[in-house]
């Protein structure tokens, strides 16, 4: 069973100067991850600890996100060899398609380009990039965040870096507007998100969107004493995605209340191997 954690779901320790990029590569290898699943903050340029809450936040606004220089990133690499874990996707916010300017969408872009730089030079598999862009699309703005993800995907591919699509924020938390995109782009996957939906779309993302995912983000935030997660139906989710077919890694995105994010995610990795075996 492929398992992995996107480190997300350890922003606060982050914030809190508990964990960076190391520390959280020992803690996937002890929690019996499969590969690594980074967040972008965890390899990004942080002068404080508000600046992975706020993208965590905001992730319409994490341009602040500055990429670490290619020496770290050949630490990280081998930290990550000696650990055994191969990476899987890097979740990047502060490079989406779609900004009212042209300016903007170009300044976006190049980020993006040195993200995926950096999912080659760690062996990742893929790169989620957002699409950004209005609650609705207009034809417009549309037809720009396809060919934005068209010119990606052609970057992405030479560099061997599979691009993906998250039901995130803006237009993507509609299931309607996801399938939309994912039929309009050749190449481009589906990091399939369990909770990421408007209100009373989750049902309908989890029954369209399942058979499009390559990867996933299960989210947690209270359990009970016995492991069960009380916010959704986390085995119903799993049985979805089953029922489609899905092969991928079986992605942790834990947001516990308890602030405990180590045993958020350990019991969110316990609760996905008795839903799926």
């Amino acid at each position: 069973m492929k398992i992995s954690i996107c480190s997300f779901s350890f922003h606060r320790m982050l914030a809190a100067g508990e964990q960076d990029i190391f520390q959280y590569i020992k803690d996937c290898k002890q929690l019996g991850c499969t590969q690594l699943d980074p967040w972008n903050a965890h390899l990004a340029q942080l002068n404080h600890g508000a600046d992975a809450l706020h993208a965590g936040a905001n992730p319409d606004q994490s341009q602040h996100l500055k990429a670490v220089d290619d020496e770290f990133l050949e630490r990280v690499k081998l930290a990550a060899d000696e650990a055994g874990l191969p990476f899987g996707c890097i979740a990047v916010d502060g490079a989406h398609i779609y900004e009212d300017s042209e300016e903007a969408r170009n300044s976006n872009r190049q980020r993006a380009y040195r993200w995926i730089d950096i999912a080659e030079k760690l062996g990742a598999s893929s790169i989620r990039i957002d699409s950004g862009g209005p609650s609705q699309w207009t034809e417009e703005v549309f037809d720009i965040v396809v060919e934005g993800y068209k010119d990606i995907i052609a970057r992405a591919e030479k560099a061997g870096v599979k691009v993906v699509v998250e039901n995130h924020w803006g237009p993507t938390v509609d299931p309607d507007n996801t399938v939309k995109l994912l039929k309009a782009v050749p190449g481009l996957g589906l990091l399939l998100d369990s909770w990421n939906w408007a209100h009373g779309k989750q049902a309908d993302g989890w029954l369209k969107c399942a058979k499009y995912a390559t990867a996933t983000h299960i989210k947690t935030f209270r359990f009970t004493e016995d492991g069960q997660e009380l916010t959704q139906n986390v085995p119903a989710f799993c049985k979805v995605l089953l029922e489609n077919g899905f092969q991928g890694t079986w992605g942790v995105e834990s947001v516990p209340a308890d602030g405990n994010e180590i045993e958020g995610a350990r019991k969110t990795i316990q609760l996905i191997q008795r839903s799926v075996s």
